[in-house]
């Protein structure tokens, strides 16, 4: 019986198992979908990472529609869904964004060389125009590497200080350029 408690121990296996795994993708192709395979949960504890990718792995994340109030600072800066801090005040305190227990800086950074993704993290924050600006000095800078050296990680995080200055219509006089050699023909 199901409802007798203690000293029962199931001798069958479940009546009804799934042939497939569940794929999120499978049927919904949409824009939301698709970013939210892509989204990397950053500056939560090991716990609380592994709620939130099963909750994007099967379609149970909801995200945000409006910025939340953060529990440290009372702004509304908290831009993740679940979360309770703002990434400021989290890596501040040194404390997991979703559920304010102290965690060690090893938890906080990825377990691989970590520069990718820390720049990505600082990327993803970035509007788009900006981001593909930096992106395409990037690959300037970078050409055939495939490693991240410091120098390269300096100039990236000095070009996200000065992301306001940068100036954008340098990169699209390229494309004007092509369009006048074209029109002579």
């Amino acid at each position: 019986m199901s409802t007798s408690k203690g000293g029962n121990v199931r001798r069958r296996p479940q009546k009804h198992q799934n042939k497939t795994a569940f794929k999120n993708d499978l049927h919904d192709t949409s824009h939301q979908t698709k970013f939210l395979n892509s989204l990397e949960v950053t500056g939560v504890c090991k716990r609380c990472k592994d709620i939130i990718e099963w909750k994007i792995k099967f379609k149970k994340y909801k995200t945000l529609t409006a910025p939340r109030k953060c529990v440290g600072c009372e702004q509304k800066t908290v831009k993740y869904a679940y979360h309770l801090l703002c990434t400021k005040c989290a890596l501040d305190k040194k404390t997991c964004a979703k559920c304010c227990k102290p965690i060690d800086e090893i938890d906080i950074q990825p377990a691989d060389d970590g520069q990718n993704t820390d720049i990505k993290a600082m990327l993803k924050e970035l509007p788009e125009r900006k981001r593909r600006t930096i992106l395409r000095s990037l690959n300037k800078l970078e050409g055939d590497q495939q490693k991240l050296n410091p120098e390269l990680k300096a100039q990236i995080e000095e070009m996200l200080a000065n992301v306001d200055s940068l100036s954008l219509d340098d990169d699209f006089n390229d494309f004007s350029d092509e369009e006048n050699s074209g029109s002579d023909n």
